[in-house]
């Protein structure tokens, strides 16, 4: 049997899952938070269902020894799974990492250099693998780069107009970002289609907390909204997406701000939460419904800057067969899936009030029949996207 341990590090958190390869179910999983704090809490979803817990986590090499005592304790036993590999989320894989990569010191010591691209999640995500290398030393440990799907950008699409030596010091360029995510959906969305991923063409809209969007052509990534970080694009839960870089001088010059207080406002104090004052849009759904016009006005420029995407992909890709939605917004939000795609209906695009109402827990198609373009709902499940590359590697090797 193919299991593989997937594991997500966090600054604070190990989010863990075992999964079957061959029938594609997460056998158990469950999540390790506030580490470094006094008190730690565990949860750990296995066949006697849940369990949680409090306690001290010190660091990611305790958080690791905490999830395997839980398997031991409740199940399952990992030992008579054999699992075959262990594979790790990473975010940044910058330039030199375009596939998943099995982890010896040297990939250590990359993926650490390249820390300055992406401070908050490489660090993290190297903790969790170095702590899981000791725990599983006989086993082999893949790396999956979130910027891994997006190598396929055509210069023209991932380089930025600044003085090219400038650029090439600093690595600036943009790496999009989600890409495990984009690469299982823009599949399935193949799959639902009845075609191989090389004979279609899919925008695919990641929406959670965090959002972005690709245009994927034959199964390769050509757009992304995401650049450099993953501030770029779309409008987030606290990210504001597109910004005229000026803003970032004004604010210097004469709101007197440090570069830390700008990036705190961009990446932690804006988006939703900047305009509505609450990141989740269910917050900001019953806002609108008690009369909040700011509320409101946050809805429109959500769904304003995600048309905006769909029709610029439209132009990039010439033909698009599928546009499908993902992630926490977009299994779960109709009204957004709505809004984002009214006005599009001379490109092909129609959404059916009736097959998009309510939360979608499975693959649903909420266009009409004769539509020119299917319009899908598709749950992701990056937990099996990285285990499927994760064995690959494995066996490829």
């Amino acid at each position: 049997m193919n299991h593989v341990l997937v594991l997500n590090s966090g600054s604070s958190s190990i989010k863990y899952q075992l999964v079957d390869v061959t029938s594609g179910e997460a056998v158990a999983g469950g999540l390790v938070e506030r580490i470094g704090e006094p008190e730690g809490s565990l949860r750990h979803d296995g066949p006697s269902g849940r369990t949680e817990r409090t306690q001290a986590v010190a660091d990611h090499t305790a958080g690791v020894r905490a999830v395997l005592d839980l398997f031991e304790e409740v199940g399952p036993s990992l030992a008579d799974l054999e699992i075959v590999a262990v594979g790790h989320r990473v975010v940044q894989g910058g330039d030199r990492f375009t596939e998943p990569t099995l982890v010896d010191d040297d990939v250590e010591a990359a993926i650490e250099d390249l820390s300055p691209l992406a401070p908050l999640h490489n660090p993290p995500n190297l903790a969790g693998i170095r702590a899981a290398r000791t725990a599983f030393p006989d086993l082999p440990h893949v790396a999956i780069f979130d910027t891994a799907f997006h190598h396929t950008l055509p210069p023209e699409a991932y380089t930025y107009a600044i003085d090219r030596e400038t650029a090439r010091a600093y690595g600036i360029r943009r790496y999009g970002f989600h890409g495990t995510s984009h690469a299982y959906v823009s599949r399935r969305a193949a799959a639902m289609l009845g075609k191989e991923p090389s004979e279609v063409n899919v925008i695919v809209a990641h929406l959670g907390n965090g959002a972005s969007i690709t245009a994927v052509e034959g199964g390769c990534s050509v757009e992304t909204s995401m650049g450099l970080t993953p501030l770029e694009g779309l409008v987030m839960g606290t990210r504001s997406g597109d910004i005229d870089p000026a803003v970032i001088f004004h604010l210097q010059r004469v709101g007197g701000m440090s570069t830390d207080d700008i990036d705190t406002l961009l990446n932690r104090r804006s988006g939703l939460l900047g305009l509505a004052g609450a990141n989740d849009l269910r917050d900001v759904h019953a806002a609108i419904e008690s009369g909040d016009e700011e509320a409101a006005l946050a809805l429109e420029v959500y769904c304003h800057r995600l048309r905006h995407y769909v029709g610029a992909y439209y132009a990039q890709l010439g033909r698009v067969d599928a546009i499908a939605f993902t992630a926490g917004v977009g299994e779960n939000d109709d009204v957004v899936r709505l809004e984002s795609l009214s006005g599009l209906e001379r490109l092909g695009i129609v959404v059916d009030p009736e097959r998009n109402e309510g939360r979608k827990k499975a693959e649903t198609v909420i266009s009409p029949d004769d539509a020119e373009v299917a319009v899908l709902v598709i749950p992701t499940n990056e937990e099996l996207e990285i285990a499927q590359q994760a064995v690959a590697v494995v066996q490829g090797g």
